[in-house]
């Protein structure tokens, strides 16, 4: 869907954590804290007129987990807050539609996850698909797999995607210091044709953007990125009524936001492995001159249910810092790009 917009929205602020690959005792409440404090002090703001977040209760194995984590808020007086069961991407689009009402002018989103504590492939089945394709025993690595041999692009340019995302996250702070893939036929397989080294790290992490509106944006921002366009769509869930060769959801989202009605000079996109970035060039029709993922992407830190959020905070922190004027940002949830969320910021 796509709302249409009649006031002018800013990503002024984004904070992420240092992810790591493996649980550092940490609760999500002592995980979030920091980058809320942080986001809190660039911008000056104590309080916000709306407050969403998105993360997964199966991650931390207990129903409304996500209420525990407003303890890092100070949630007194009360606030107006909500919730989304998927990634913060999603959270940051139902804050920019709550902004378009008119009668708040700044809103906190977040987005956190612990991939640590159990084992993701069946966690992401038991919440993507509990009933219906299960059974067969496929999850997330096999529908991968299935679009990866769809795809059919040559080990080459796979193995450079990977490699290149490694380097970059080897370069971002944030982002975890993996080494690059061994090169030869015999890497081991994780389910044939993806190799281990296509998979994305288990990462924990969390993530946190401020957004404002009007003359609040450029008072709390020398360069505000605003969201020139954002929309987001949806594909059946039966693998058999689509062709995952192509992405027609992040095709359709990306025409909504306006991707096309300028250059791009960096897309950050939620590519989990690394064919998933040759569909969704193709899809959002972006260029050579474009840069993907120089933050690493998902490949180099993947904490799930903040990585798409954090793709819209790196693709925001190009024009925050002046590095850039038109950025773009995706998120995808589902299996095999079912589900697609793009922005475009532009300063």
């Amino acid at each position: 869907m796509r709302a249409l917009a009649t006031r002018e929205v800013a990503i002024v602020a984004f904070a992420q954590t240092r992810h790591t690959p493996h649980d550092t005792g940490l609760t999500e409440p002592e995980l979030i804290l920091p980058v809320i404090n942080e986001v809190k002090e660039r911008t000056g703001l104590k309080r916000f007129g709306f407050t969403c977040s998105g993360s997964c209760d199966y991650l931390a194995g207990a129903p409304f987990s996500f209420v525990s984590a407003l303890d890092a808020l100070a949630a007194w007086p009360p606030i107006s807050e909500s919730h989304v069961e998927m990634d913060g991407a999603w959270a940051l689009y139902e804050a920019w539609v709550r902004l378009q009402h008119g009668d708040i002018d700044s809103a906190l989103v977040y987005g956190f996850g612990k991939s640590s504590l159990g084992d993701l492939r069946r966690i992401m089945t038991l919440q993507l698909d509990p009933y219906y394709l299960a059974p067969l025993g496929l999850d997330q690595l096999s529908y991968a797999a299935l679009q990866a041999a769809a795809v059919g692009a040559d080990r080459k340019e796979l193995d450079e995607i990977v490699r290149r995302s490694r380097a970059d996250g080897r370069a971002n702070p944030y982002a975890l210091d993996l080494p690059d893939p061994e090169r030869g036929e015999d890497e081991p397989l994780a389910v044939r044709p993806l190799k281990l080294t296509d998979v994305p790290p288990i990462t924990d992490g969390a993530a946190a953007i401020v957004l404002a509106t009007g003359d609040l944006a450029r008072e709390l921002s020398d360069n505000p990125a605003y969201i020139r366009g954002i929309a987001h769509r949806i594909e059946p869930h039966y693998l058999g009524m689509r062709d995952l060769a192509r992405s027609a959801s992040a095709a359709d989202a990306a025409r909504a936001a306006g991707v096309g009605k300028g250059p791009v000079e960096v897309a950050e996109l939620h590519t989990q492995f690394p064919h998933e970035e040759i569909i969704l060039r193709e899809a959002l029709e972006l260029t050579g001159d474009t840069v993907i993922n120089p933050s690493g992407g998902p490949l180099a830190a993947n904490p799930v249910m903040a990585t798409g959020l954090i793709r819209i905070g790196e693709a925001a922190q190009r024009i925050l810092d002046g590095r850039a004027r038109r950025t773009v940002a995706h998120a995808a949830g589902g299996p095999c790009l079912q589900h697609n969320l793009v922005t475009v910021l532009e300063a």
